[in-house]
């Protein structure tokens, strides 16, 4: 089984300096490909210098775009991904391999309390995760993990989904359940990261995770989103519709107001429910 092993890197040269070789000693057979994002540093020298397969963009897309581009031209059958800038051990690829060959599809490195950025960060994965499985119906352990294993054939059924920007591993995840590929966790230390050129902006980006969260949630599962909160509406205009006939023996405009869109969202959700399953309807050839 051919593994190929993607990197994006955006200015990465000091990680890769030490990734590199150590990646090269532990998985000698393995295609690397460095994606590089549009670096201003000597990323690309670098990852050449150490024999790597070097893919490099005139300016910045995105991480996602570096992930998509470099599942394009990877050669194996499973490919590897993992961070550029220290943080993950080539060690622990094969644990991830091994899941792949007990029949799972993808395999995600969870990293543990210390591998979190700080208090904040950990408490933000936290939320997302939860809300993630409650969407999936399955326990994610870590939703944003850029480390995972992957057979290259079903990940690329989903890189039309994926976002140039911020959090591939969200959109892909999530992805992989909706189409029943099973994906299994495998609990890893993680290292410091090396240097502190960190491309995520704690509000920005944090918002923007959010609202990518429930755009793959609603391709996920619109109705776990869409029905709460018919619900909620329905809750609310009963609710006032007691409280004016109680006081004014009426059935007031913002009670019908209510009501109404609360059969207005149920019935939302139910066409995009329609739409998400015909995403994910593989195309019949003839």
């Amino acid at each position: 089984m051919r593994v190929s092993v993607v990197l994006p890197a955006k200015n990465e040269a000091a990680g890769l300096s030490r990734t590199l070789p150590a990646l090269r000693e532990q998985w000698p057979q393995a295609e690397i490909i460095v994606v590089d994002d549009g670096s201003t540093d000597t990323t690309a020298a670098v990852a050449a210098e150490h024999g790597a397969r070097v893919l490099s963009s005139p300016y910045s897309m995105g991480n996602g775009a570096a992930i998509k581009r470099g599942a394009r031209e990877a050669t194996g059958e499973v490919i590897v991904f993992m961070d550029a800038d220290g943080q993950h051990d080539p060690a622990h690829i094969g644990l991830l391999l091994d899941k792949l060959d007990e029949g799972y599809d993808m395999a995600v490195g969870a990293r543990d309390g210390s591998g979190q950025a700080n208090l904040h960060r950990g408490f933000a994965n936290a939320f997302y995760n939860r809300l993630a499985s409650w969407m999936t119906g399955h326990a994610i352990l870590d939703l944003t993990s850029g480390f995972r294993a992957v057979r290259a054939e079903r990940f690329r059924e989903f890189l039309h989904l994926l976002p140039n920007g911020f959090s591939y591993p969200t959109t892909s995840t999530m992805a992989f359940f909706r189409s029943a590929y099973p994906v299994a966790y495998v609990p890893i230390p993680v290292a410091k990261r090396i240097g502190n050129n960190s491309h995520i902006r704690p509000i920005k980006d944090g918002i923007r995770f959010l609202l990518i969260i429930f755009k793959i949630a609603t391709l996920y599962s619109p109705l776990k989103l869409f029905a709460p909160t018919a619900i909620v509406f329905f809750l609310l205009g009963a609710g006032h519709y007691a409280y004016t006939f109680a006081t004014m023996h009426r059935f007031t405009n913002m009670s019908l107001l209510l009501l109404s869109a609360s059969v207005i969202v149920f019935l939302i959700g139910l066409v995009s429910e329609q739409i998400t399953s015909l995403t994910y309807t593989r195309s019949v050839r003839l």
